[in-house]
């Protein structure tokens, strides 16, 4: 029978205009803070560099009126010194002795005189010869004190002098300048003195404070405190503690007793701006005092309008950022909408090769390609898993020793060789806690306290342990173990078994024990020697067998083996510090690497302390001095830690080779001790190799073994 048509399948209709994801919407809006961000930080930005520069103009260009108005000042104390000085020029000391012509002279015969409000002179005994005041000669004792003193201090100390402020008996607050005079020789004969007015044209006319301004005073004081000129009349001769906004910058500066000069400085406050500038000559400090709040109040202003108008800018920016957005985003909904479609339309899953794909360009259409892509290259990668994990299982099936991969105390993967050396199958282990493999909860924490020590001091695990098989026997194991990634605590631990379990007996019995070292499980020295001695006879026995090929330049004939010896450098160096138990650990390990390295071409003995031998039966030099360099570097790569402190060792090694010249043992040693010793002087941490002819043994054939 034909099964009845089934439904027709709905016009692709075009979608129109879609509202965006969540996640374009989330991009939106993160878009319309971004831009409100942005722009809320450059207006505060641009607002604080503005007031930054504003206070800073105003700083300086306040600096620099106080340092104009305080050298204009003190220009006018010079020009007034200038005028005095002419005044004493024209002044004799015949002149002195003469009150009429002195007189003359100052009322009539120089003009420089009426620039001063009144005019004294005096002789060297203190006698005041003229007190003209106005135009007008006044009595001696008319002398306000201060005068007098300035005078005195005058003719004492033979230079010009300022005076400090003078309070006259009419209330006139004045300036006295005074002027010594000279004889020929130099000496003071007298001298010559002129009073200004503080409010005088000449010196603080009241014109300087003009204009006046509600937000900024500008004041001249002296420095004891005292007000010489101020915006408001009143407060002339007042005090600056008084003054707002000075006070306790004119407080600050006194208690710090700084001298008066010329450069001005400014203090910012928070209300007010003060700007100070001294003249040093009369000890007076101009001073220019300025509301901060006045002086920015226009600033301020421009500072709002900049803050509405860039509010405006925002939010047109972030309108128009979320429309473009918006359009930029159809494209995606489409496909988004297209995929929705796919769903809604599969009746049944079909393969990755079977789906039909929307086609479009653009952005839909990279999308699609990608998607596509990515499809293929999951096939391939899960085609070449199958053949990894194919060949990985190849490996641990025909590896001769056992294979174990723990994660988290779980045994993940076990080879073929570990499962027979156990006594288990595979799916009996693999998935199983790694505890099923020991005697008791106790081995199995020992065992994991010596994995965790030897990983923290030496990187890797390297020791016997005896497992537990299936049927209860026990089995012993030489196991390395070393992480999956060592820079991944949790990421693995590959574990490789090798079963010494008859070694292991063999230890037990009483001739093993004399014949191996205690700590490190090497030969000891005597079986060295009787190992090295057999070797030797064995080689003479095939000398005296075979007649040698004489060489036709008289060379020596070819070596047969060759010997290492080898010393730990900087060996005490961890004993010192970190202990006997580390140094130990130490030993034991070196010789765990000496033995992986040369088992399968030769065999390692220690001879004492820090000095071991290696011997390497039938090896050419060539390769004994690529082994020697293998050893060295392993020794010099690896970093022991013990308590929190690394360390770093090497070893010097010493090559000699077994040739005929060398009869005894006792001479090998010697000459490879020789060849050890030239590795020391070297430098330490380097391989040098020694020729029979080069050594030289002693009657009673004893050698200087030990460290160097």
């Amino acid at each position: 029978m034909t099964p009845p048509p089934g439904p027709k399948a709905a016009p692709d209709l075009d979608p129109g205009w879609l509202v965006p994801g969540a996640l374009v919407l989330r991009l939106m809006l993160v878009a319309a803070l971004a831009v409100a961000l942005s722009g809320a930080v450059a207006a505060w930005l641009v607002t604080r560099a503005s007031g930054q520069e504003a206070m800073r103009r105003v700083v300086s260009q306040q600096t620099d009126e106080v340092e104009v108005v305080a050298r204009l000042l003190a220009s006018k104390i010079e020009q007034s010194q200038k005028v005095l000085r002419t005044v004493a020029a024209g002044i004799t000391p015949a002149m002195l002795e003469s009150p009429s012509s002195l007189e003359w002279l100052l009322q009539q015969g120089l003009p420089a005189v009426q620039f001063f409000d009144t005019m004294q002179v005096a002789r060297d005994n203190g006698e005041l010869r003229l007190n003209l005041r106005a135009g007008q000669i006044e009595k001696a004792a008319d002398l306000d004190p201060t005068e007098r003193d300035a005078l005195r201090r005058t003719l004492v100390d033979g230079k010009p002098l300022v005076s400090e402020l003078i309070a006259g008996r009419r209330g006139e607050a004045r300036v006295m300048f005074t002027m010594p005079l000279h004889r020929e020789d130099g000496t003071v004969v007298g001298v010559v003195a002129g009073a200004l007015r503080l409010q005088s044209q000449s010196l603080l006319p009241p014109s300087m404070t003009l204009p006046a301004r509600d937000d900024s005073q500008l004041i001249v004081f002296t420095r004891d405190g005292t007000i010489l000129s101020h915006s408001d009349p009143t407060r002339v001769l007042g005090q600056v503690r008084d003054e707002v906004g000075l006070a306790p910058v004119y407080t600050r500066w006194q208690s710090q007793a700084q001298p008066v000069v010329g450069r001005g400085m400014t203090h910012v406050q928070s209300d007010h701006i003060v700007s100070m500038a001294g003249m040093p000559l009369p000890q007076w400090i101009v001073a220019r005092v300025s509301q901060s709040q006045a002086l920015l109040a226009p600033l301020r202003g421009a500072q709002r309008e900049a803050w509405w108008l860039a509010v405006a800018s925002m939010v047109l920016c972030m309108l128009l950022a979320v429309a473009l957005m918006g359009w930029m985003a159809q494209p995606l909904a489409q496909l988004t909408f297209k995929a929705r479609q796919l769903l809604r339309t599969s009746a049944r899953q079909q393969p990755a090769q079977d789906v039909h794909w929307p086609r479009a360009g653009g952005e839909v259409g990279e999308l699609v390609r990608v998607f596509q892509g990515l499809v293929q290259q999951g096939s391939l990668q899960q085609s070449r898993k199958d053949t990894v994990v194919g060949q990985f299982q190849a490996v641990l099936d025909s590896a001769p020793v056992g294979i174990v991969i723990t994660r988290h105390g779980m045994l993940e993967v076990v080879s073929h060789q570990a499962c027979v050396m156990l006594g288990y199958s595979a799916h009996e282990l693999q998935g199983r806690p790694a505890r099923i493999l020991y005697a008791s909860d106790a081995d199995y924490a020992q065992v994991g306290d010596r994995v965790r020590a030897e990983v923290a001091a030496h990187g890797a695990f390297d020791g016997d342990v005896c497992f537990l098989r299936k049927d209860g026997t026990p089995v012993w194991a030489r196991v390395q173990g070393q992480g999956v990634r060592p820079e991944e605590v949790h990421g693995g631990t590959v574990w490789i078994l090798e079963d010494i379990t008859a070694a292991r007996e063999a230890q037990v019995q009483q001739s093993w024990g004399r014949a191996h070292d205690a700590l490190t499980q090497l030969y000891n020295r005597a079986a060295f020697d009787e190992r090295l001695g057999q070797l030797m006879a064995e080689r003479s026995a095939r000398q005296r067998a075979v007649v040698p090929a004489a060489d036709e330049e008289g060379g020596e004939t070819q070596g047969d083996g060759v010997v290492l010896f080898l010393d730990l450098d900087h060996f005490t160096v961890v004993n010192d510090i970190a202990g006997h138990d580390a140094g130990d650990d130490v030993l034991r390990h070196v010789a765990r690497l000496l033995a992986s390295h040369v088992r399968q071409i030769g065999w390692a003995a220690r001879l004492g302390g820090d000095e071991f031998a290696v011997v390497l039966p039938g090896c050419a030099l060539a390769r004994g001095q690529a082994v020697a360099e293998q050893l060295r570097a392993a020794v010099r790569a690896w970093e022991p830690s013990y308590q929190g402190r690394s360390f770093t060792l090497g070893v010097s090694i010493g090559l000699v080779v077994l040739d005929a010249s060398l009869q005894d043992v006792p001479s090998v040693l010697y000459a490879a001790d020789m060849a050890c010793y030239d590795a020391k002087r070297a430098g330490r941490n380097r391989v040098e190799t020694r020729h029979a002819r080069d050594a030289s043994v002693t009657s009673s054939g004893r050698m200087a073994l030990g460290p160097v």
